[in-house]
């Protein structure tokens, strides 16, 4: 209903050439568009917004979202299958963000710097844990012993490739 209704709202603002220029230079406006488009499954509109318009900074996350679900619903709809996180990475890497609503930065760290300055120096006292060790790091650090497991495993694999 209140998409509906949101769309209805959007439809009815001025279409003469000098109010619907202004109206749709408004971020807001643009956003509302894109939300309508993204959930009435108009996804050619949807990714016409995102990608011709710039967006600020704060309205980066929700927009992301979008454009990335999109593509996936766009993706599992032609390979007739939920996509598996395999899946989810090639349609990320075939429909990278517009630079409109993505700064450039790469996320590179997910966790604190004093958490992964506290694995590495264990790392440096034994690149090999146990599972108790990976237990009383995961107890210290705050993760799961899965995320140290594998914090170490990508550590390992960068030094052989270093």
């Amino acid at each position: 209903g209140d998409i509906e209704r949101l769309g209805r709202f959007l439809w009815s603002l001025p279409v003469a050439p000098g109010a619907c220029e202004a109206i749709n230079k408004h971020e807001s406006i643009l956003r509302a568009r894109a939300v309508v488009a993204f959930h009435t499954g108009n996804f050619r509109d949807l990714y016409h917004i995102l990608e011709n318009h710039k967006f600020t900074k704060e309205s980066h996350g929700k927009l992301q979202a979008m454009w990335l679900e999109a593509h996936y619903q766009e993706a599992e709809k032609l390979r007739g299958r939920p996509l598996g996180p395999v899946d989810k990475y090639r349609v990320r890497k075939k429909f990278p963000l517009p630079r409109t609503i993505w700064d450039g930065e790469q996320k590179t760290h997910c966790f604190k710097e004093r958490t992964r300055s506290l694995l590495r120096e264990w790392y440096l006292q034994d690149p090999y844990p146990n599972p108790s060790k990976k237990r009383e790091l995961a107890q210290a650090t705050g993760l799961t012993p899965t995320q140290v497991g594998n914090w170490f495993k990508n550590r390992r694999q960068r030094d052989r490739a270093a």
